[in-house]
């Protein structure tokens, strides 16, 4: 499009909606300072979108535009800025890091699952290792090992007890709450 169609196109079709396009803006706008700002802005963005082509109605095509900016606006105030925001605590975020108690009492049921897992016979820690914790899968286990699956299954779920035994024991006056995830995730019973 020539600049002379798209000034042509704007002063006839664009401008003679301006004193319609205040009136909506004041009925959804609240910030009554801003309207004047919001107006030029419509303005410029349908010339600017007129350049490029023009729309096969004018009306609608101007409103969308005014609603899109007032929808940005919205946004972006939704948005706290870090360089306005001088102490983090003031925006109450709670905080992902574990609290002390927490830590301390991870520390010890990890401290008890080492033992514990010390503790087993070597070829059952072995399994239970590479399958808890390495997370192999059964027939990688069986392979590495040169043993058959139905073996890793004995020695994973003899194991698996042997640890939740030894842990429960550890545990002894707590909560289930307090006991590790991984435990209460699996029940582990006697087949």
């Amino acid at each position: 499009m020539t600049r002379d169609e798209t000034d042509r196109w704007f002063v006839e079709q664009v401008l003679p909606l301006e004193a319609e396009l205040m009136r909506y803006l004041r009925r959804s706008w609240g910030n009554k300072d801003e309207l004047a700002d919001l107006r030029q802005e419509t303005m410029v963005r349908a010339y600017e979108a007129g350049m490029r082509e023009r729309p096969q109605q004018t009306r609608p095509f101007v409103y969308m535009i005014a609603r899109n900016l007032m929808t940005d606006r919205i946004r972006h105030a939704r948005v706290v800025s870090i360089v306005y925001v001088e102490d983090l605590d003031a925006l109450n975020v709670p905080s992902r890091e574990p609290l002390a108690d927490q830590l301390v009492s991870a520390r010890e049921d990890l401290k008890r699952f080492a033992a514990a897992l010390e503790r087993l016979p070597a070829r059952c820690r072995e399994v239970v290792a590479l399958r808890k914790i390495e997370g192999l899968s059964q027939r990688e286990v069986a392979q590495k090992m040169g043993i058959t699956e139905d073996t890793v299954e004995r020695q994973v779920s003899k194991g698996m007890r042997a640890l939740a035994a030894a842990l429960a024991e550890g545990s002894a006056g707590k909560s289930q709450d307090a006991m590790p995830a991984w435990l209460r995730r699996n029940r582990w019973r006697r087949p």
